[in-house]
Formats: C-alpha cells, sequence, structure tokens
C-alpha cells in the first residue's frame, strides 16, 4: 500500500521535483521549512486580540519586513492589511478611487486593464466602482499602445499592468504605457503576481507603478496549501500614503503600536491586522524578515539598491 501511494504521489507535479512554472497562481515555491515555522507555539498560539505591548516581538517581525518589501518594490509604504492577491487589488483600486475623488476629479471612472490580464484585475475595478475598459494585446501578447492610446481619456483613472504579463511575456513598453496613463491623470497599479521575474533586478516603483501588490504566497514562500490563506499586501508611493488601509503599524520609543488616525483612509479592510487566524502572522513575518536579513546584502549588492535602514 505505501509502494502504491509513493508512486501515486510520484505521477503529480511538485515542489519536490522542481519549480511552479509561470501562470497565474502557480508561479510559486513552497518549501517545507515555511510549514514547520508556521507551527511554532510562540506564534501560532497568540490571540489577534492580545495588547500590543504583549506582541512587541511579533511587532518588530511585521515592521521590519514593511522596510523589506519598501525596498524591494521601491514604494515608499507597504501594507500588510490585505489577506490575498485580489484583497490587494481590491484596495489598490479602492485607493485610486479615493485619491481622484479627494482631488474632484469626477470624470475619472474607467479602469483599463488589458485582454491578457488575469481575471481579478477587471472583477476588483468592477466592485471599486468602476467601468473597466480592456485594452487589445499587439501581435507579440503585449500590450498594443496604439489601441492604448485610443482608449485613455480624460476619464482614466487608472490601468492595472501585470509584469510579466500572464501570457508569461515581459511588457518592453512599461515606460511609454505608464507615460500615457499619466498624462491622461491616471495612476499605475501592478498586479504583483509574476513578481518573481523581476526580483532583484528591477522594482516597479522604480518603472513609474503608484501602487504595487505583492502575494507573498507566490513571490516569497508563505504556505498556501489547500487553498489559502495567502497574504497581499500592498504599497504606495509618498502622495498615496494617506489612504491606506488602517491600522497602520508605527514606532516610537515606547515600541511599536497600531494607528488609525488616517482621515483620508479607506477605512478597514478586513476585521484584524494579518489574517483573523494568528497563524498569518508568522506566515508575513518571521519567515520572511529572517530570511531577508541572510539575503538582502546580496541583493543589494546585485541590484545597487539602498536598504530602508541605510537611507
Amino acid at each position: 500500500m505505501l509502494d502504491y501511494f509513493t508512486r501515486l504521489s510520484q505521477m503529480n507535479f511538485s515542489v519536490d521535483l522542481g519549480m511552479y512554472p509561470l501562470g497565474s497562481c502557480t508561479m510559486k515555491y513552497n518549501p517545507k521549512l515555511a510549514n514547520r515555522i508556521v507551527n511554532n507555539k510562540d506564534l501560532s498560539e497568540l490571540h489577534p486580540h492580545q495588547e500590543p505591548k504583549t506582541v512587541q516581538g511579533l511587532l518588530e517581525l511585521l515592521y521590519e519586513l514593511n522596510m523589506y518589501l519598501e525596498e524591494i518594490t521601491g514604494t515608499d509604504k507597504i501594507n500588510l492589511n490585505p489577506s490575498a492577491g485580489a484583497h490587494g487589488e481590491l484596495a489598490g483600486v479602492l485607493i485610486i478611487r479615493k485619491y481622484h475623488q479627494m482631488n474632484n476629479n469626477k470624470l475619472k471612472t474607467e479602469i483599463i486593464v488589458p485582454d491578457s490580464a488575469h481575471g481579478t484585475n477587471p472583477a476588483s475595478a468592477v466592485m471599486a466602482g468602476f467601468k473597466v475598459i480592456r485594452v487589445k494585446s499587439d501581435k507579440e501578447g503585449l500590450v498594443d499602445i496604439k489601441s492604448l492610446k485610443e482608449v485613455v481619456s480624460e476619464r482614466t483613472a487608472g490601468m492595472m499592468l501585470t509584469v510579466p504579463n500572464t501570457h508569461g511575456l515581459f511588457e518592453k513598453n512599461v515606460k511609454e504605457i505608464v507615460s500615457i496613463v499619466h498624462n491622461a491623470g491616471g495612476l499605475m497599479y501592478y498586479d504583483g503576481a509574476n513578481l518573481n521575474a523581476l526580483l532583484g533586478k528591477v522594482r516597479p516603483g522604480d518603472m513609474g507603478f503608484d501602487i504595487v501588490h505583492i502575494n507573498l504566497h507566490k513571490t516569497f514562500s508563505t504556505p498556501h496549501g489547500g487553498g489559502g490563506p495567502g497574504a497581499g499586501p500592498i504599497g504606495v508611493k509618498k502622495n498615496l500614503i494617506k489612504f491606506l488601509p488602517i491600522p497602520i503599524l508605527s514606532k516610537d520609543k515606547n515600541g511599536i503600536k497600531f494607528e488609525d488616525e488616517y482621515p483620508y483612509t479607506i477605512g478597514r479592510i478586513k476585521s484584524f491586522y494579518g489574517e483573523s487566524n494568528p497563524c498569518e502572522y508568522p506566515y508575513t513575518s518571521g519567515i520572511y524578515s529572517n530570511m531577508y536579513r541572510s539575503k538582502l546584502w546580496t541583493m543589494r549588492q546585485y541590484a545597487g539598491f539602498t536598504s530602508a535602514e541605510e537611507s
């Protein structure tokens, strides 16, 4: 019987045999070590209603993770609230909506989405109250620049773009795309579904994106068995920080705390910071903040980055 089930398991492609290939929700590697760390009782038995002063070690991990992700993405502020990639998308387009509302841009009612996009892109835009404008791909499978120029208008609130796209191709005209949308008064949203392919080489924030979401269960090996839980932090540029969902971590001489006094925030997008299950904390903190302590120096040398701690 053991031989039978062992052989049966070998008929499936698994992390024991190789990396998952590029593609929606498959571009990830979940090492078994990550699952072992999740079961550390010092983390897994914490309660989401505990007072912040009783979990300063955990909050320190989350705070440091914010800094690492800010450096990696080239954004000015990371928010760990979203619990999945699509949740991060929704938070991102809600920020786009809030930004235009604050600037009294009542005409900004459309979000441009490539025809190569993951289905959650148009779904998130619709849930945020936008009309989705589809831009077609050219013969190479990339965003057709001519078509983009035709659909961009004074109604363009923003554009959602995945790089490399869901065809598995690198968009080679990103700077031109960003310029076209920005010149129309829109914001650029980076879908981090395939961030693996750019990690350590270029940063979305440096490419001109205003908002970035990261799938920690794809790019940073967060345990993701059985369909979840995932983790989809978002990062934004300085002009959008005030719109981030609350609570937001801050640090002073007394330690790390949650802040929710942000009058222009899009509000709360879930009950707790991180997954309501306290096991989400090690998913998004302990594993990766420790991992990046050892890897960050190598990344900085390779890519020429300056860490948030050094800047």
